[in-house]
């Protein structure tokens, strides 16, 4: 049998050359072990399950459906989903509370598998030439650093990971929540008025929306751009899909009626 590198040492081998899947998978499976004994996650069975029910039947109509997707919900009040190398995503219990609809979540979800079905996730650990990873990602998507270490690792890396993907790479990403729920049976005008539903709210409360507009920049032009292509298919295609269910509503129930993610902290000023 074949043997895979550590993970650890694939931060290296990134930013040298092109990686196997296995490679991906093993990269993002250490990191992914080290963010959720890091970061506060939500622990309800119900909502776990329901969470990754939704996610890998969105994952396996996609043309890497043969990774072992995981999906998890973050315990912050903040707004963000990301995804690792390998399929492993991250969703706010904040962004939730905000998708009213499974489509909207549905949307998020078919946007951030995108970006590991394109391979966007290992071309940005690319950019990270042996910072560390962990650290960097748990304070961006979460502000739940204080320590001066934690700032040093921000000061050093955290305009590379996760930092903005490009224009392409959005497009791409856009391109695939569409097309990723249509082939699951969820209509994807969640997709759209998720952005809109979050430029809204962001006017009111700017902070709390920090965090997912530096990692997912949200233009007026992404909004029109996922109402083009979601207009050129077939309106017959479209018209049986699925808006919402009781189970997307009974999931989003038990999640309100878990104790309150802790509040977002901010870093202290350098």
């Amino acid at each position: 049998m074949r043997s895979v590198p550590p993970a650890g040492f694939l931060v290296v081998l990134l930013t040298a050359c092109s990686i196997s899947d296995e490679q991906e998978v093993a990269f993002g499976r250490e990191n992914a072990e080290k963010i959720n004994a890091a970061i506060p996650l939500v622990r309800d069975p119900r909502a776990t399950a329901y969470l990754s029910e939704l996610g890998r039947s969105i994952a396996s109509r996609t043309s890497r459906s043969d990774l072992e997707w995981q999906f998890a919900i973050v315990n912050s009040a903040e707004v963000n989903a990301f995804a690792l190398p390998g399929g492993f995503i991250y969703v706010n219990r904040g962004l939730i509370d905000r998708a009213e609809r499974l489509e909207q979540l549905a949307g998020v979800l078919g946007h951030e598998i995108g970006h590991v079905v394109e391979r966007h996730s290992v071309e940005q650990m690319k950019k990270t030439t042996g910072a560390n990873v962990v650290v960097t990602l748990i304070c961006v998507v979460t502000s739940l650093c204080e320590s001066g270490i934690s700032q040093a690792a921000i000061n050093v890396a955290g305009t590379a990971i996760l930092a903005r993907y490009g224009r392409a790479d959005e497009t791409e990403a856009d391109s695939q929540a569409v097309v990723n729920v249509v082939n699951a049976g969820i209509h994807p005008s969640g997709v759209p008025e998720f952005f809109e539903k979050l430029l809204a709210e962001r006017s009111r409360n700017p902070s709390m929306f920090d965090s997912f507009f530096a990692s997912h920049p949200v233009e007026e032009s992404r909004v029109d751009y996922t109402r083009r292509l979601i207009a050129s298919f077939d309106p017959n295609r479209l018209d049986d899909l699925v808006s919402d269910d009781p189970r997307y509503q009974e999931f989003r129930a038990v999640l309100q009626s878990l104790p309150p993610a802790p509040p977002p902290r901010q870093l202290p000023s350098p």
